[in-house]
């Protein structure tokens, strides 16, 4: 059988050996660090936001940062629908109950239109959310400027979870520097990766040091052990900042390469009519962490079509995530579509399939991705 082509595997730059080998020889094997301290630095460098917190995921980096917002038991929390479980199971640690919010078709993320209608009928009930969670998915940013506008005039806390687009842009502007909180991942299948982490980012440094207190177990500075508040243990090791060091530096090329990848797909499989890409908004620059490809509803072939022919030839292709509102463990959430009779996130599921976007898939493995797409329609 042909080689595994995975979805979005790590991409070694080669320098992690060496970083690592420096975490060992100094004896800085265990959470924090040097590396850990440079880690955060080199972050807020490329990202251009002044402080950053280097966790052990990102989950707990949006559980801290619904925290920093306030979010207490009974409140609601509005969230994008469209995202990954992660984005959301952190309300209810908190005892929160969230708001599920539709993509708008433009870039798949939060709707400011579903925002605004969600917002208006909250502020009649009198029972207005703490916070907002805005996922930018697959590697593009949400219309943060409307989503920003609309949440500045309810007083409500916007959380950028950018855990799927570091290195993306909006209006110039670097992904994660755009709500009040920002969240990275760095898990393995991410754009650059620590084999697990993330990080919390914020223009608030007192903020972020207040997280950073929580996040090691709330330790405070006395010669015993002493704790006064609720803490975690969230931290990220230095050996794992060691290797995220050396993928920061290689992040520039690995978007480039991802970018490639999307536009050889789509150039490839242009003449098929029933196909359709995942579109890139006009206010920003996509890093494409993944190639999403829709499906004409209605045209005779099924997203499990492709995906079973895909896995018969031992690659791994995925359906767009389900979104939230669907999930049994959010029944009976309210949600808000992008319009009355109208869910592009259920759409996009329906429709969508995610390809291997590796920024080290070799130009033979997508020909083989594209051929075992291209041999559905040739039936």
């Amino acid at each position: 059988m042909d080689k595994r082509i995975l979805l979005s595997p790590p991409h070694l730059s080669g320098e992690e050996e060496a970083y690592v080998r420096e975490a060992f020889q100094s004896n800085w094997i265990a959470p924090l660090g040097p590396h850990v301290d440079s880690f955060e630095k080199e972050l807020c460098r490329y990202t251009g936001v002044p402080g950053a917190l280097a966790l052990n995921s990102g989950t707990a980096a949006v559980h801290l940062a619904l925290r920093l917002a306030g979010v207490r038991q009974g409140e609601r929390v509005v969230c994008s629908t469209l995202t990954f479980v992660g984005s959301v199971n952190p309300v209810l640690y908190l005892g929160g109950e969230p708001v599920f919010i539709d993509s708008e078709p433009g870039s798949w993320n939060m709707s400011p239109e579903a925002l605004q209608r969600a917002l208006e009928e909250m502020n009649k009930e009198n029972r207005l959310p703490r916070a907002a969670v805005v996922v930018n998915i697959y590697g593009q940013c949400a219309d943060m400027d409307s989503i920003n506008q609309i949440c500045r005039r309810y007083g409500i806390t916007v959380i950028e979870d950018a855990a799927e687009s570091l290195g993306a842009t909006y209006r110039g502007k670097m992904s994660g520097n755009l709500g009040y909180y920002g969240i990275f991942s760095f898990n393995g299948n991410k754009i650059i990766t620590t084999s697990g982490g993330g990080a919390l980012v914020s223009q608030d440094r007192e903020a972020i040091e207040k997280a950073r207190f929580w996040s090691t177990q709330a330790r405070e500075p006395e010669a015993h052990y002493q704790h006064c508040e609720v803490g975690y243990n969230y931290r990220m090791s230095n050996l794992l900042a060691a290797v995220g060091r050396a993928q920061l530096k290689v992040i520039n090329d690995r978007i480039e390469r991802r970018r490639c990848i999307f536009e050889n797909y789509r150039r490839e499989l242009s003449d098929i009519e029933v196909i359709d890409f995942m579109p890139e908004a006009e206010f920003g620059r996509s890093t494409r962490w993944l190639t999403v490809l829709t499906l004409e509803e209605g045209c005779g072939i099924e997203v499990s079509d492709i995906l079973s022919n895909l896995a018969e030839r031992n690659i791994e292709a995925r359906p767009v995530w389900k979104p939230m509102h669907l999930q049994p463990l959010y029944q009976g959430c309210i949600y808000y579509p992008h319009e009355t009779g109208r869910s592009i996130s259920d759409a996009m599921f329906r429709q969508g399939i995610c390809l291997p976007s590796g920024s080290a898939l070799t130009g033979e493995e997508q020909q083989r991705v594209i051929e075992g797409i291209r041999s559905v329609f040739s039936r």
